[in-house]
């Protein structure tokens, strides 16, 4: 079984591969329109100081999510 772990806990400079968003989140929606969709890659580009917002890059651009909207992403390490 692969690792899968939340994205809010991936260290900076991993990659990693969505696995889900969560079906219950209420942000799923947003989080979808975002361009976070199952299979997707995500670089983690940094972390602010208290660790939320996160950075990541995705798509080609750099997107912020606060730390409770991506403890709703689950991903797989690559």
């Amino acid at each position: 079984m692969s690792n899968l772990i939340k994205l809010d806990q991936v260290e900076i400079n991993q990659k990693v591969k969505v696995v889900q968003v969560e079906p219950e989140s209420r942000i799923r929606r947003r989080i979808m329109d975002m361009g976070i969709v199952k299979g997707i890659e995500i670089v983690i580009e940094g972390k602010a100081p208290m660790g939320d917002p996160i950075e990541i890059r995705v798509r080609g651009y750099n997107l912020s999510l606060r730390k409770n909207e991506a403890k709703d992403i689950i991903v797989e390490l690559i």
